[in-house]
């Protein structure tokens, strides 16, 4: 039977996401928020980046509907205000990657600290947060591989059971995606691919908060790496090259899975397609491993 709720709940999101893209088009022209491309860079010409403005926006909308029957969404929507604003000024103007990294782990604690997971499991859950609101950022490198990651973690939010927020954000994704993907007419940015891995991250802690509890730390790290999927698989990866190579984990490179791929496919599509499928067989992995420590 048709969930008539649900269903309003994903066209609300989708519309959002479609109908504000442009509006954030408009606002970097005006603000000078625009993506230049170097030479670590894939894109050709100079592109508007900030579309995550809407995608915020749209969070705190939810927020607001949702709030008195999911009290936890006050915790997430105060940190993704912070890590969106964070992005959105350091689309503006580069900030340290110390100084996004310290904001990254204060808005993770914003969600864990509440739950009262233990010392231990909470200083996982706030690494883990922070870590895939990094790795989120670190795999926006091509049209549209960002936003179909974020869409196809938010369906195994909702296959887990968190059927209303998780079918609004990734409405709202698939709306953004439509003026990203397969050719882009403006970007993510930092603020919003920053925003849609705190999202995801913040929301699967908070709905796992009773695995998080009982479950055993080896466990809980397989699980994390499962859902956190090629993005901290890629992170983690690059983070490692790089510190072998004596340089800061920080550095920027092009050696990320999406520009390997992309040298030897020559096809954006391909390696967005690549890359997505290698994410669900990861997430379904996930899923499966989740319903054992059920």
């Amino acid at each position: 039977m048709l969930d008539v709720k649900l269903f309003l709940y994903l066209l609300m999101g989708f519309f959002w996401g479609g109908l504000t893209a442009p509006v954030s088009i408009r606002l970097a022209g005006i603000y000078g928020i625009i993506d230049v491309p170097d030479a670590r860079k894939i894109h050709k010409g100079n592109m508007p980046r900030g579309a995550g403005i809407g995608l915020w926006l749209g969070y705190m909308l939810m927020a607001v509907l949702m709030s008195s029957r999911e009290p936890y969404l006050r915790c997430i929507a105060t940190g993704a205000t912070v890590i969106f604003l964070c992005g959105y000024l350091d689309d503006m103007c580069s900030l340290s990657p110390f100084l996004r990294l310290g904001l990254h782990i204060a808005a993770s604690s914003l969600v864990v600290i509440p739950m009262n997971l233990g010392l231990l499991n909470s200083v996982l859950a706030v690494v883990w947060i922070a870590g895939v609101t990094s790795a989120y950022n670190l795999i926006d490198g091509m049209n549209g591989l960002c936003i179909s990651i974020f869409i196809a973690s938010s369906i195994t939010l909702f296959l887990l059971g968190h059927s209303y927020p998780s079918i609004y954000m990734g409405a709202m994704a698939l709306g953004v995606l439509c003026w990203n993907f397969p050719s882009a007419q403006t970007f993510l940015g930092d603020g919003g691919s920053t925003l849609l891995g705190y999202l995801f991250a913040s929301h699967f802690v908070t709905f796992s908060r009773r695995i998080l509890i009982v479950s055993g730390f080896d466990d809980l790290i397989l699980l994390m790496i499962l859902f956190g999927g090629i993005p901290v698989v890629d992170t983690l990866t690059a983070f490692t090259r790089r510190m072998l190579t004596g340089k800061s984990p920080f550095y920027p490179d092009k050696k990320h899975l999406h520009h390997i791929l992309i040298s030897l496919t020559g096809s954006n599509v391909l390696t967005v397609t690549i890359i997505l499928s290698l994410q669900v067989i990861m997430l379904v992995l996930g899923l499966k491993y989740y319903m054992r420590l059920i």
